[in-house]
C-alpha cells in the first residue's frame, strides 16, 4: 500500500509482501538528498551535545556527491562542527595510489573532508596503495578500528546495478568481513569512463563486509534515477539472497532505503498500483493502465473487452470509468494525437536543439531535425560541452599525424607541427591509467568532436552557419567527474536564447544519473528558460531522450513518424561521429551494440508499439515529452 505525496514531502512505502524494506520516496532527488542530509546534521548535533563522537559509514560515486556538497555548506555556513565525527569509508580499488584521480581516498577529501573540521585521525578508508601480502592485516585493522570507535551509527551507502553494496558482489556471503574482492564485470564496466576505457578498471578491490555493514545501528540506502530502478525493484520486493547483496537489508530492523521517483519506477506500487490495492483513479493513471492491459492482452486499444478487465486485476477501472468500449476509444484517441508529422508546424519558425555532446542531436532525434529542416523551418543545434573526454588517445594521435602531414606536404608551418606531434606522442605514450590529458590533447579531442558534429549535422542540411558550441565551464575538467553547474553556464545559455529568440527547442530530457553531463545541461537550460520567460520570452520546450531507450508509451506526447529514408539519412549523420563508434564500450555501457543500432532498433520499437496498440503502423517513430516547468534538481 502507498500513501500519497505532496511535491515537498515523501511518501512512504509501507513494507508488506512487496516492499520488505521501508522506502521513503521523493518526487525528485534534492529532495532526498536533502532529507539525509538533515538525519545526518541532527546526528551529528545530538551527539555532540552529549559529548559524543558520531561515527558515520560513507560511500563514493556521484550519487553521494550532492550530499557531501550540502554537509560542507552546512559547516560553512551554519557551523555544523565534524571535529568529533569518526568516518570509515565503504571502499577502495584496489591497488590504489592515495593520489590518483580515481582513488576513493582523493575522492572524499576533494568533495568532504578537506572542507570540513574532521580530524584526520578519525577518517578511516581501506587501504589500496599496500601490496596483496599486506591487504588481510590491514583488513583486521580497519574492523578493531570500528570496534574501537563503538560501532559505526549510521551507514550511508549506495547501490550498484548489480545489486552490490560497498563492492559486495552477487555471491558474496551475508557473514562476509572487510577483506580483498574481485569486482564483477558489470561493475567494472560501469566504472570504465573514470578510468579512460574498462581495461583501465582495476580487476580488485578492498571492501567493508555486509556484516560489518549490517552492524551499523542504522542504515540509509539511496538510490537516484531510472537506471537504478529495476535493482532497487530487487532489493526490495524479492527475497533476500546473494544474488543482491542490498537484499540483505532486509534482515536490519533501521534500515530504510531512499529513492527518487525515477529510481522508483519499476516498483509494482509504481507500475501497477491498480494489483496492489484500491487507487485514486486520474486520467495519467487509466492511461497508463489501458496501455498496459493492452500489452498485457495481445490485443489493440479498440479490442479491449470487459473480460479482459476483469482478468487483468482492473475491475474497479471498468466498474468507476467503463465500459470497456469507451475507456478503449478515449485512449485510443488520446495516443492518435500524439503522432505529429510536421513537429513545429508548416508555418516557417525558428527551431533550437539543445545537445549536451556533440553527437546527442542527430543519435537521439535527427529524424525530427530532418522533418523541421525539410518542412522549412530555421534549425539551429546547440553543443553544450565539447566531449573531449569521450575520444580515445588513438584519435588525437591519428588526427595530430593528419595536420602535421598536411602541413608537410603543402609547405605550411610543419617544424612547428612537428613539435606538436612529437610532444602530443611523448605524453600519450608515458601516459599511465586514468591520468588526465594535457591541455593540447584536450584540445585536439574537442577539435575531433567539433569536426565531427559539423559533419554530421551537413549530412540532415543543417548548416556550419547555424550551430553553436557553447563549451560550457561546468565540463572543462579533462576529467569525467565535473564541477557543478554554475551561473556562468546558465548566463551562457540565457543569451543564446535572446539572441535567435526560438519559438521551439528541443532538451535532452535523459535524466536518469543525478549528476550526469545530460542532467546538468538540463538543469542549465530549465533555468535559462526560466529567465528568459521571465523577461518576456516566449517559446515550447520539448524533451526527447539520450540513446539508452525511449519514454514509456504513456509518457509520450509526441512522436514523430520516419520512412526508411529519414532512418538512413540518421544513419549517415551518425556515422560521421566517428570517433565515438565504440563509444558503448568506451563508456562502460553493457549494451554493445553502436549508437545507430541502438538508436534505430528504439525508433523502430517505438513505431512497433504503436502498431501493436492498434494505431497507424509506420516504419520508425521518436519520442517526446512537452516540459511543463518542472523541478528537476
Amino acid at each position: 500500500m502507498s500513501v500519497a505525496a505532496t511535491s515537498d514531502s515523501p511518501r512512504t512505502l509501507f513494507t508488506d509482501e512487496r516492499v520488505r524494506i521501508p522506502t521513503r520516496l521523493f518526487s525528485i532527488s534534492s529532495q532526498a538528498v536533502q532529507h539525509i542530509v538533515l538525519m545526518m546534521e541532527n546526528l551529528i548535533r545530538e551527539k555532540r551535545s552529549a559529548g559524543l563522537p558520531c561515527v558515520l559509514g560513507l560511500p563514493t560515486g556521484s550519487t553521494p556527491v550532492s550530499v557531501y556538497r550540502e554537509l560542507v555548506r552546512l559547516h560553512r555556513e551554519e557551523g555544523l562542527d565534524f571535529s568529533q565525527v569518526i568516518t570509515f569509508n565503504l571502499d577502495e580499488y584496489f591497488p590504489m595510489p592515495r593520489e590518483e584521480q580515481q582513488s576513493y581516498w582523493r575522492f572524499m577529501h576533494d568533495n568532504l573532508f578537506s572542507h570540513v573540521n574532521v580530524r584526520p585521525e578519525n577518517i578511516h578508508i581501506p587501504d589500496g596503495t599496500g601490496s596483496i601480502d599486506d591487504v588481510e592485516a590491514s583488513a583486521i585493522n580497519f574492523e578493531q578500528a570500528i570496534k574501537r570507535a563503538g560501532g559505526i551509527d549510521l551507514m550511508l551507502l549506495g547501490i550498484g546495478r548489480t545489486g552490490h553494496i560497498g563492492f559486495n558482489e552477487p555471491g558474496a556471503s551475508p557473514l562476509s568481513r572487510t577483506r580483498l574482492v574481485r569486482l564483477d564485470p558489470v561493475s567494472r564496466r560501469d566504472n570504465a569512463s573514470s578510468f579512460h576505457g574498462e581495461e583501465n578498471v582495476p580487476t580488485h578491490a578492498v571492501t567493508m563486509g555486509i556484516a560489518t555493514i549490517l552492524e551499523a545501528r542504522k542504515i540509509v540506502l539511496m538510490a537516484f534515477g531510472e537506471h537504478k530502478s529495476a535493482i532497487v525493484r530487487k532489493a526490495l520486493e524479492e527475497p533476500a539472497g546473494e544474488s543482491c547483496p542490498a537484499s540483505f537489508l532486509q534482515n536490519h530492523q533501521q534500515a530504510v532505503f531512499v529513492i527518487d521517483e525515477p529510481a522508483a519506477s519499476d516498483l509494482t506500487a509504481v507500475t501497477t498500483p491498480w494489483v496492489t490495492g484500491m487507487v485514486d483513479w486520474n486520467p495519467d493513471l487509466i492511461r497508463r493502465a489501458v496501455l498496459w492491459l493492452s500489452m498485457q492482452a495481445g490485443k489493440g486499444l479498440l479490442k479491449l473487452t470487459s473480460d479482459d478487465y476483469r482478468a487483468h486485476n482492473l475491475h474497479e477501472l471498468l466498474r468507476e470509468h467503463g465500459p470497456a468500449s469507451k475507456l478503449g476509444k478515449e485512449i485510443f484517441r488520446d495516443r492518435l494525437e500524439t503522432i505529429c508529422e510536421h513537429p513545429a508546424g508548416e508555418t516557417p519558425t525558428r527551431v533550437l536543439c539543445f545537445s549536451p555532446h556533440p553527437d546527442d542531436d542527430v543519435i537521439s532525434m535527427g529524424g525530427t531535425l530532418i522533418r523541421l529542416q525539410e518542412d522549412g523551418h530555421d534549425v539551429h543545434v546547440a553543443y553544450m560541452t565539447n566531449g573531449n573526454v569521450a575520444v580515445h588517445d588513438h584519435e588525437a594521435i591519428r588526427f595530430a599525424n593528419f595536420v602535421s602531414e598536411f602541413n608537410q606536404t603543402f609547405g605550411l608551418a610543419a617544424e612547428q607541427t612537428t613539435s606538436l606531434e612529437s610532444k602530443i606522442r611523448s605524453f600519450l605514450s608515458g601516459k599511465h591509467a586514468g591520468q588526465t590529458d594535457s591541455d593540447e590533447v584536450l584540445a585536439i579531442k574537442a577539435l575531433v568532436r567539433k569536426t565531427e558534429a559539423i559533419a554530421a549535422t551537413q549530412a540532415i542540411h543543417i548548416g556550419e552557419e547555424n550551430l553553436h558550441f557553447l563549451d560550457l565551464p561546468f565540463y572543462r575538467t579533462g576529467q569525467v567527474r565535473k564541477r557543478p553547474l554554475s551561473e556562468a553556464d546558465i548566463e551562457i545559455v540565457v543569451r543564446l536564447l535572446e539572441t535567435l529568440c526560438p519559438s521551439q527547442i528541443y532538451v535532452a530530457g535523459d535524466l536518469a544519473d543525478p549528476h550526469g553531463t545530460h542532467r546538468t545541461c538540463a538543469m542549465a537550460v530549465f533555468e535559462a528558460v526560466r529567465r528568459y520567460r521571465a523577461g518576456g520570452g516566449q517559446l515550447e520546450v520539448w524533451l526527447y531522450r539520450g540513446a539508452w531507450q525511449e519514454y514509456e508509451p504513456h509518457q509520450i506526447e509526441r512522436a514523430v513518424p520516419l520512412t526508411p529514408y529519414d532512418l538512413q539519412r540518421k544513419r549517415t549523420a551518425i556515422f560521421r561521429h566517428q570517433s565515438q563508434k565504440d563509444g558503448a564500450m568506451f563508456m562502460g555501457s553493457t549494451d554493445k551494440r553502436e549508437f545507430w543500432q541502438r538508436a534505430e532498433d528504439r525508433n523502430r520499437q517505438t513505431a512497433a508499439l504503436y502498431d501493436r496498440l492498434g494505431l497507424p503502423e509506420y516504419f520508425a517513430m521518436e519520442g517526446f515529452v512537452l516540459w511543463k516547468g518542472e523541478t528537476i534538481a
